[in-house]
């Protein structure tokens, strides 16, 4: 006999009580009595013929059953939830949402995005900076540019360009080192700490770069540490320090002259900037439109890096 699938009343109704934990909470969020909810949860228990919850004095509590159950009618109403927006984003076609890490916002893409705009004034592009990777299933976000290994399972994914790191400093503090070899004026500066390169697989920080020189006469570890890679390059622009930095979110400071990079020697990140959207976002103009045009701002960036690189050598 074919199983007949539950009330979707009954299954809401359970997923909102298991979420939080209380039929009062999940009532007044589906706006319904108690009593109610509470009768559509024994509904779907008797039709399952097993307990979800265990009825406490003030509280309630998953039973095995419950706990088994939950994961999959969650991830159910989410989709769904996701399914609905994405029909709303397909018909707000003038609307384009880039979700971007914070650093990738404010150094990469906002100096630059004027040029979208300009050639593309009917669409209406909203940037959503967050360090919280973007979920296409439940967030209102069309397309994502992600800094790590590529590897984002269901979605279209395309690299824009590689990462390296090198010592970056403003040209007014490497000068009162003039003169000096540059190895020994390590010994002075400030060291500025980028820790945002820290989940990279074999990290990117100062005492790898310091170990593979072969020096061993600096604490690689003194000097201020920042979480945003753009606050420790905008810090190294002020003349605080020499900072460890990316060199893509740098090239735009390079380009004015408002940092330099003096040391010959760079480290090859393991990771690099990506562009990522939904398989069938895809199809939608506004996105195609955007990747076009940043398809060709990542190539030029690319090829800028490139030249610079090949002035320095790889550790």
């Amino acid at each position: 006999m074919a199983f007949r699938l539950p009330s979707l009343n009954a299954l809401r109704a359970f997923e909102a009580a298991a979420r939080n934990m209380s039929f009062q909470k999940a009532a007044q969020e589906l706006f319904v009595t108690p009593s109610a909810l509470s009768y559509q949860i024994k509904q779907l228990e008797d039709q399952l013929q097993m307990p979800l919850f265990e009825r406490l004095n003030r509280s309630v509590a998953l039973t095995d059953a419950g706990q088994r159950l939950y994961p999959g009618v969650h991830e159910g109403f989410e989709r769904m939830q996701g399914a609905v927006r994405a029909m709303g984003r397909t018909a707000q076609d003038k609307v384009l949402v880039v979700s971007s890490g914070p650093a990738f916002a404010a150094k990469w893409l906002a100096p630059r995005v004027y040029r979208f705009v300009d050639q593309h004034p009917q669409i209406e592009l909203r940037i959503a900076a967050s360090l919280k990777l973007a979920d296409f299933n439940v967030d209102e976000v069309d397309l994502g540019l992600r800094f790590g290994s590529g590897d984002y399972p269901g979605l279209f994914v395309e690299p824009l360009f590689d990462e390296a790191v090198l010592p970056l400093a403003s040209p007014d503090y490497m000068a009162r080192f003039e003169g000096r070899p540059l190895d020994d004026c390590l010994t002075e500066a400030t060291l500025l700490h980028d820790d945002s390169t820290s989940f990279m697989q074999q990290q990117s920080n100062w005492k790898r770069w310091l170990d593979e020189r072969g020096i061993d006469t600096v604490d690689p570890n003194r000097g201020p540490r920042f979480s945003h890679a753009d606050h420790g390059l905008d810090a190294a622009v002020d003349g605080a320090g020499i900072v460890l930095g990316r060199l893509s979110l740098a090239m735009r400071d390079i380009r004015s002259g408002r940092l330099v990079a003096p040391f010959e020697h760079y480290l090859k990140a393991r990771a690099g900037f990506y562009f990522v959207a939904p398989p069938a976002g895809m199809e939608l103009p506004r996105v195609q439109l955007f990747h076009q045009w940043l398809r060709e701002e990542a190539r030029l960036e690319a090829a800028e890096i490139s030249r610079l690189l090949a002035t320095k050598r790889s550790l």
